[in-house]
């Protein structure tokens, strides 16, 4: 049946792989499942039923993209688009996170709309290929902040902005060594060596009583305090078409970027007559709809997939081990909560490094060409933004392909997007 419905021959992998990737992903990104109900319990939303909602967000979501899209890339709400979610739309200017709930259902339906129509897809294809290089290795950039500042390697300092850290605390030494065990396991081939690299920390960590294990089995708390409370006509006055314009930019964006992204990693096909990004796409926009109605922030395809890819994943048989597995720690919250961040640290650094080999399909020759990429690189993880990042490359391609009197290699979809950026930063510099 699992050969039927993924076509493991055809992608070269097996059930053994595929389950063992998807395993890999999940314990990349379960940080969500304690960071996005921390996050948005500021909005005065119920803990316990945000937690619930996290999961079955991200648990339908894979699944969908598992069922419809046969990719290896699994969903969940957003890092980035929480914290728009909590601290600017209901934080800062003072929305209900009901009607922010209603702003993300409204985004999630234009979404699907753009998906259903060709237009998002049309907006992907208008992409030169140095840009969606830079695309792939800005995220790389973005996934190696992530994972060295998990590890304590890298720091906030009020001087320089970022600073190194105490590389004699001892969850930054495991995550040294995991990285270092996790490239030595790669470089045999063994499989599934992220997620021994993973399991050798977080054993390592219990070992050396750094890391308890916080029992086993809880029961799932209930979903109804967050369960269909968006507010939909309260989010449709004017107060809020920015908002909903900066939410449809980074969900494209964001979403579209890492679904390339991995699916490039993975050798899958974006381009071609058998490319199935269309599905993919189709089923990130409705994983948005059914993560509002759920009571949860923006759903989204995941950077941390990339881990999985790495692993092994090819098919959609690892997306839905993800939904499987979010589905379990339901139960089995106190035992997920065992792996420390720190074990999943060099799992995510290392990914970040095989990511950096995009660089070289940049057109370095071509000064049009390269410092947009450029631009588009190094704004991700700066400004800690996969969207700002986006909006440099956008806007500086179309305004240097201009300036060299080489306009007319801009595709109408470069033009738009980049007219949309400026118009989101000179009118709505808030809603970024």
């Amino acid at each position: 049946m699992l050969e039927k419905l993924f076509k493991l021959q055809e992608h070269n992998t097996s059930v053994r792989t595929e389950v063992v990737a998807g395993i890999t992903t999940f314990l990349t990104m379960a940080y969500i499942i304690f960071v996005n109900p921390e996050m948005l319990s500021t909005t005065g939303m119920d803990r316990n039923a945000v937690f619930v909602a996290t999961c079955l967000a991200a648990a339908l979501g894979s699944l969908v993209m598992a069922l419809l899209a046969n990719w290896p890339v699994a969903m969940a709400p957003g890092m980035g688009l929480n914290a728009f979610f909590a601290f600017t739309i209901v934080g800062a200017m003072g929305y209900t996170w009901q009607q922010a709930l209603g702003a993300v259902f409204i985004s999630g339906v234009i979404f699907v709309i753009l998906t259903a129509t060709g237009i998002r897809r049309w907006l992907i294809d208008g992409i030169p290929p140095s840009l969606r290089s830079a695309i792939v290795a800005g995220l790389g950039l973005f996934l190696a902040i992530i994972a060295l500042g998990n590890a304590g390697i890298v720091v906030a300092n009020p001087a320089t902005k970022v600073g190194l850290g105490d590389l004699h605390a001892p969850g930054t030494i495991l995550a040294i060594i995991g990285f270092f065990v996790i490239t030595a396991l790669d470089a045999f081939r063994v499989r599934g060596a992220i997620l021994l690299g993973i399991l050798f920390v977080t054993v390592a960590a219990m070992l050396l009583g750094l890391q308890d294990v916080n029992g086993v089995f809880s029961a799932p708390p209930s979903l109804l305090p967050t369960f269909l409370q968006l507010d939909v006509m309260g989010a449709l006055h004017m107060g809020f078409v920015h908002v909903i314009l900066a939410l449809v930019l980074v969900e494209v964006f964001d979403a579209t970027g890492t679904l390339i992204g991995v699916a490039r990693r993975a050798g899958l096909d974006t381009e071609g007559p058998r490319s199935r990004l269309g599905r993919a796409l189709f089923a990130d926009s409705a994983a948005i709809v059914g993560g509002s109605l759920l009571g949860t922030s923006s759903t989204t395809a995941y950077l941390e997939s990339a881990t999985g890819v790495q692993a092994g994943g090819r098919t959609g048989l690892t997306a839905l081990t993800v939904a499987v597995l979010f589905l379990a720690v339901l139960f089995l919250a106190p035992l997920a909560a065992s792996v420390p961040a720190y074990a999943t640290a060099p799992a995510i650094l290392y990914v970040a490094m095989l990511m950096m080999r995009e660089l070289t399909d940049i057109r370095w020759d071509d000064v049009s060409e390269a410092v947009p990429a450029a631009l588009t690189t190094v704004m991700m993880p700066f400004t800690y933004s996969i969207a700002t990042g986006l909006a440099f490359g956008f806007i500086s391609h179309v305004v240097i392909k201009t300036l060299t009197a080489r306009a007319r290699e801009v595709h109408l979809a470069m033009w738009v997007v980049a007219a949309l950026f400026v118009v989101r930063y000179v009118f709505f510099p808030e809603g970024g």
